[in-house]
């Protein structure tokens, strides 16, 4: 099947998954964002020293967890040398290290690390997907970029949503990226004006799921204590708790 290298074959090919192993193919073969395609290519051309002799995956990268999650954890986008090297979200950076960390601590991984895609690692009751899929220069995507991925991430939540429950989106750019999916999954308008984003943010809804906002894990935010392990702790709590995981 051709891949997607427009946003309209985006929105076509998306719509036609009929599992999340068929999105997971289909997101790994877009080729929509030249920007994005171009750089992508060019990280797993060059590398980093430290992965010099690794193959990069350098593609887009599919959320990751189970078919019938009832958290979902929604990020910004995956890591040039994280995601983008090993083909998991999370895997192989120090976001990852920090997340999977906290989801072991919680009961929800079976194991406190991430390092690569064979690693063993499973969830539980949880699936994580990004809101643009593939990694950006600097880890800013554009607006029309998360755009022509938006249908990736409203189509893998549609999927999910007999058992989605809650979402937490980490940092106010995945914040941002779940108000559509309300319209789009759920037929249900956005709060208008939208929610301040903030750590420990809930927004409740009727008929979709509920909302937790969580400071990125990235380095610049775990490193200068913005984010702690114990604030992480607390939001997972949290989204047990509304999701109703024991």
């Amino acid at each position: 099947m051709a891949e997607p290298r427009t946003p309209v074959e985006v929105v076509a090919r998306a719509a036609r998954a009929t599992d999340l192993a068929d999105l997971d193919g289909a997101v790994s073969n877009c080729f929509a964002c030249p920007r994005l395609v171009s750089w992508r290519e060019e990280v797993a051309r060059t590398k980093r020293a430290a992965f010099r002799e690794q193959h990069y995956w350098g593609r887009p990268v599919p959320g990751f967890g189970t078919s019938d999650a009832r958290i979902g954890i929604l990020g910004l986008a995956p890591a040039a040398h994280g995601g983008n090297r090993t083909g998991r979200i999370f895997t192989g950076d120090r976001s990852g290290d920090v997340l999977f960390a906290a989801l072991h601590r919680a009961g929800l991984a079976n194991q406190p690390t991430s390092v690569a895609a064979d690693d063993g690692l499973t969830l539980r009751d949880t699936r994580i997907f990004a809101a643009v899929r593939c990694a950006p220069p600097d880890n800013k995507p554009t607006p029309a970029e998360r755009d022509t991925c938006a249908p990736w991430l409203h189509r893998e939540v549609g999927l999910i949503r007999p058992t989605l429950r809650v979402v937490v989106a980490l940092g106010a750019f995945a914040s941002a990226a779940w108000w559509p999916v309300l319209r789009d999954v759920y037929g249900v308008r956005p709060p208008s004006p939208r929610p301040v984003f903030g750590h420990g943010a809930h927004w409740s809804g009727t008929a979709a799921p509920e909302l937790l906002g969580c400071y990125h894990v990235s380095q610049q935010n775990t490193f200068t204590g913005r984010l702690t392990p114990l604030m992480l702790d607390d939001v997972f709590a949290r989204a047990k708790q509304l999701a109703g995981v024991d």
